[in-house]
């Protein structure tokens, strides 16, 4: 979804290279393809509960791909995730707060967030959360067909984040890429909800009469632990994305 909507911000300026193209655990492969460009590194091993089972892939290609495609970049952009943080604090997450990921995708991300620091100087790491958008899997597409075939869902309440629509996302990216920004920001989605209070707003504007009830975390285990409060807002200024609302306009809009 993401290196779609940045090929499309990017214009003719963009060059995109899928998997099949380029897979960042094969180092020489990335030395070849990638030597002092400017690198928006979007691959990821993005299976949260498949994480579990597998850790070895989602640290080859999270972490230790991530090395490669920032030992190799010019300047390198890594797109990192909410979910290095534990859900403790119960206020939004700022840059300078420790992460503490509590399931393997989130330890493979921050093991790539700091491999990627390691490897280059001239790196941004940009963390997001709850990416949705064209051209993918998303949340907003799980409940759209779940509303079409059912009349009543239950969706989690007590786990809170930024949904972040890849449209927005991807324009901020290209415009980061560009800068002379450094180190770490956070930009995500302004505002915050529950998954339920995302699913209840999806189902709202596409007219349906699916009714949606609140349940917890605890009543649909997965084998992945999430964070309960995942809310990134940034201390630095800078790359400010519209409120998760207007994303989900605009991506309805688009889907339309």
């Amino acid at each position: 979804m993401l290196g779609q909507d940045i090929v499309r911000a990017g214009g003719g300026a963009t060059v995109p290279l899928t998997h099949a193209e380029l897979d960042v655990t094969d180092a020489a492969a990335v030395r070849e393809a990638l030597t002092g460009a400017t690198v928006i590194n979007c691959a990821a091993y993005a299976d949260v509960d498949g994480s579990e089972s597998d850790s070895a892939s989602a640290h080859a290609v999270n972490a230790e791909g991530a090395r490669d495609v920032a030992e190799a970049a010019g300047r390198v952009l890594y797109i990192s995730t909410d979910y290095v943080f534990d859900g403790a604090k119960r206020q939004p997450y700022v840059e300078s707060d420790e992460p503490a990921p509590l399931q393997e995708y989130g330890r493979s991300k921050l093991a790539g967030e700091r491999a990627t620091a390691d490897a280059n100087p001239n790196h941004l790491i940009v963390r997001s959360s709850w990416l949705f958008g064209a051209g993918g899997t998303n949340f907003v597409e799980t409940i759209l067909t779940l509303a079409g075939e059912r009349d009543e869902l239950r969706v989690v309440d007590d786990q809170v984040g930024c949904p972040t629509f890849t449209g927005h996302l991807a324009e901020a990216l290209v415009t980061l890429a560009g800068s002379d920004a450094r180190g770490l920001l956070h930009v995500a989605g302004a505002g915050s909800c529950s998954w339920f209070d995302f699913a209840r707003a999806i189902v709202s504007r596409a007219g349906s009469d699916c009714v949606v009830e609140p349940c917890t975390t605890a009543e649909f285990p997965r084998p992945a632990r999430r964070p309960p409060y995942s809310v990134l807002a940034s201390e630095l200024g800078g790359a400010a994305l519209p409120a998760w609302q207007d994303g989900l306009d605009a991506y309805l809009g688009v889907r339309a």
